[in-house]
């Protein structure tokens, strides 16, 4: 059972092109508009990200970094560097197509790639929303393939073939996970008591695996333990240290995030929703959906609908 490929799924996480970069000479970009977290992928030369509260930090090929939702930062050739005010029309224009945002006053020495990442807000187990402030993947960081990726994007922008939407969207998926590859093998401290912090727990993830491929059974802490061979106390202290709450807790919300996308996607009725997720009383399960997403079953896929 891969939870991670689940999580993102259910939880909607998707990338989209946000710009291709050419730069050269004296340059800065601001980036402050960002619905969702922000990829950079440096392909060539290097750059200087800049931020509020922080030290600066050098972007060289190869390297790549990701910053959450709503951290406005700037891409510059020097920390010093005065952003420069972009035509929104352009801008939205290069977006759109691919082409390259020409920014600077010499010739293009540094090439980038970014990528937005955005996700189904309403979702309560997350993945996007649990990273840190800033993940940097160095080039040399060793990640079998990453660079190969990166490379793969920037020559499918630069000179787009038939089906290039179709290899673009693939690609931006790969990106992601190939950074959040990269970055949890050096068991960053910041991972613990998050959802990837299972990654690093085998008990915990073997627990999750048994939540997710079966959630409708009845599982208590006890019935989970014996299910991975552990003692219930064990898996009592373990599953809150690595995930940051306990297995019913969780259990209960990744049913409504499960109930939540059927209702969004299908046309599943919500008594067939609501055994799918483990409850035999229809009201049982509109009050626990209720409680967690703020709208009755009905009104929820309702809204859905018209968004």
């Amino acid at each position: 059972m891969d939870v991670v490929a689940e999580v993102l799924e259910v939880s909607g996480v998707t990338g989209t092109i946000g710009a291709r970069i050419e730069a050269g000479g004296t340059w800065a970009l601001l980036n402050d508009d960002y619905p969702g977290a922000a990829l950079h992928a440096i392909t060539a030369g290097s750059a200087w990200l800049t931020r509020s509260g922080h030290e600066p930090l050098e972007l060289l090929a190869g390297d790549v970094v990701l910053l959450a939702a709503g951290i406005p930062h700037t891409l510059g050739d020097d920390p010093r560097s005065l952003p420069v005010v972009c035509d929104p029309v352009a801008l939205a224009e290069a977006r759109r197509t691919g082409a390259a945002i020409r920014l600077g006053d010499g010739v293009p020495r540094t090439r980038a790639v970014t990528i937005q990442y955005d996700c189904d807000h309403t979702a309560r187990t997350q993945l996007l929303f649990t990273l840190p402030e800033l993940i940097h993947v160095r080039a040399d960081a060793g990640a079998a393939g990453f660079d190969d990726t990166v490379r793969m994007l920037g020559r499918e922008l630069a000179d787009p073939q038939i089906a290039s939407t179709a290899v673009l969207n693939s690609l931006v998926d790969v990106v992601m996970i190939q950074l959040l590859r990269a970055w949890l093998s050096t068991r960053p401290a910041e991972q613990r008591g998050t959802w990837l912090g299972m990654l690093d727990d085998p008990i915990v993830r073997r627990a999750l695996e048994h939540l997710h491929a079966d959630p409708a059974r009845p599982w208590t802490t006890a019935s989970l333990a014996t299910a991975i061979a552990v003692s219930r106390a064990t898996l009592s202290r373990r599953f809150p240290a690595a995930v940051g709450q306990s297995p019913g807790a969780y259990l209960t919300q990744w049913r409504m995030d499960l109930a939540a996308a059927r209702l969004r996607r299908t046309r599943q009725s919500v008594e067939s929703i609501a055994a799918a997720v483990g409850y035999q009383s229809v009201p049982a399960f509109s009050r626990a959906f209720t409680r967690s997403h703020g709208a009755a079953p009905g009104r929820y896929r309702s809204s859905a609908t018209e968004r």
